[in-house]
């Protein structure tokens, strides 16, 4: 039976004989025994609990109540680890709903075939590390609003055919969509009116591309203001498009005691504390960063978290041998947030996800080795709010780091814009808004499209 919060004034019944003397009938398969309520759709589940003893301590049955809770569907695509990363905050915030029953997170890149699979996530990972600015080139080219939305659709219905098949088998209340593979679909189907569900879509970096838009959909979730504008000139209407901030984790929003994080990390309280990433799957230049520290003469202390590279350890660990004690190696963890909390400062690719929540986290950033587009794009967004400095060249981090490590007001403030710049909530906000929206679906004829493409070819 699904879970969640009772609807408040739904009906209650106690029900005979107990919840003991049927012992053959499965738990969920008891709300087919009882008439649904008058005005209660056909969506409607009971929720069933046993009733409370009573005065000779014998149980009067089980209660039942009625609830119209969501059915919730998050598609994600593990291209890289951002989308999915987005995907389990949103499910954590919608779980956290009284009017939410049901709550799946799925991978769209799973019902797909090898090859469609390996065009979208290992060719992206090959490209960031082996053709980095190739991958630059084709982000800045192909962000040419409304005009390859169509071919990419073609291109991706034959090969999700099954996961079509399991949206409309699931049924659910609501889509939302971490990325713009599903999403593209989910529109398609809607708009040519094969599926009932409202659509939203987050976008997980802090810049709109092209590749986003969909002509049908109930609404957008982005990370800043000028996403909202830039989406209006094409076509989006303004109040289906919310500037809520990337979702993240919603422990990120949790006071944390920064005395027994440290402890657990063998860290001192009494030094700066840098954190060295190398992302999800180990990639960057943190061996060579990590050279760059170990010659430095600051005093501080530095948490180097290698991912999934056990290779990047063993390099990052010998090279550290001499220096032990200011250095913790790590592989892949799931405490950054704890890491981020007592962190002065972290190096990092400017990803979507780390950005949104070293922002929440109130900590600015040394910007390393971006990714030509949607990195530089939020590399652009951090340096423009002042919570990050960017250093193009490796072999000048000792000197750029050590400027900012000599100035401490500078790091403060720094911290305090980042602060500033951070939604903690926003996975609770998306959730919020997604569970009480009762709208009908924006649709965009493709007359309108072919129109708003000319726009922006004019202003491009």
């Amino acid at each position: 039976m699904a879970s969640g919060a009772m609807v408040p004034g739904a009906p209650l019944m106690t029900v005979w004989p107990t919840v003991e003397t049927r012992k053959n009938v499965p738990m969920h398969s008891i709300r087919y025994f009882f008439m649904r309520p008058p005005g209660y759709p056909k969506s409607a589940v009971c929720k069933l609990q046993r009733a409370p003893a009573s005065s000779s301590g014998r149980r009067a049955g089980a209660v039942i109540q009625w609830s119209m809770g969501k059915r919730i569907l998050i598609m994600s695509a593990s291209v890289g680890s951002g989308h999915n990363k987005a995907a389990e905050a949103l499910a954590r915030a919608f779980r956290f709903r009284p009017d939410v029953d049901e709550v799946m997170t799925d991978d769209a890149l799973e019902y797909t075939n090898a090859l469609h699979k390996q065009v979208y996530s290992k060719l992206y990972e090959k490209l960031s590390s082996i053709a980095p600015n190739f991958l630059g080139w084709w982000y800045e080219t192909s962000d040419d609003p409304w005009r390859a939305d169509q071919v990419r659709i073609l291109l991706d219905l034959p090969h999700t055919l099954p996961m079509i098949k399991f949206i409309k088998e699931w049924k659910p209340d609501a889509i939302v969509c971490t990325h713009f593979m599903p999403a593209g679909v989910v529109s398609h189907l809607i708009a040519q009116k094969k599926l009932e569900a409202h659509l939203s879509i987050v976008v997980t970096d802090f810049h709109f591309h092209a590749e986003w838009l969909c002509r049908a959909f109930h609404k957008y979730f982005v990370a800043q203001e000028e996403d909202r504008e830039h989406m209006a000139f094409l076509g989006i209407p303004r109040e289906r498009t919310h500037v809520t901030g990337i979702p993240i984790d919603p422990d990120f929003a949790r006071r944390m005691s920064r005395p027994a994080i440290l402890r657990r990390f063998g860290l001192s309280a009494d030094k700066p504390v840098l954190l060295l990433t190398a992302g999800t799957l180990g990639l960057g230049p943190a061996a060579s960063v990590v050279r760059r520290l170990v010659e430095m003469r600051q005093d501080f202390q530095t948490v180097v978290v290698c991912g999934k590279n056990e290779e990047l350890r063993d390099e990052v660990e010998a090279q550290v041998a001499g220096a032990a004690k200011k250095f913790v190696v790590l592989g892949y963890t799931r405490q950054m947030r704890e890491l981020m909390h007592v962190a002065s400062l972290i190096l990092s690719k400017p990803g979507g996800l780390t950005t949104a929540e070293a922002l929440a986290s109130g900590l600015p950033m040394l910007i390393l080795d971006p990714v030509g587009g949607q990195e530089e794009r939020n590399a652009e967004m951090l340096l423009e709010r002042g919570a990050a400095i960017k250093c193009s060249e490796v072999t000048v981090l000792p000197f750029k780091l050590g400027c900012l490590l000599d100035d401490p007001a500078r790091l403060r403030e720094m911290a305090r814009r980042a602060r500033a710049a951070g939604r903690p909530e926003a996975a609770a906000e998306i959730a919020r808004l997604v569970a009480e929206d009762r709208g009908e679906a924006n649709i965009l004829s493709f007359a309108e499209t072919r129109k708003l493409r000319k726009a922006a070819a004019a202003e491009s």
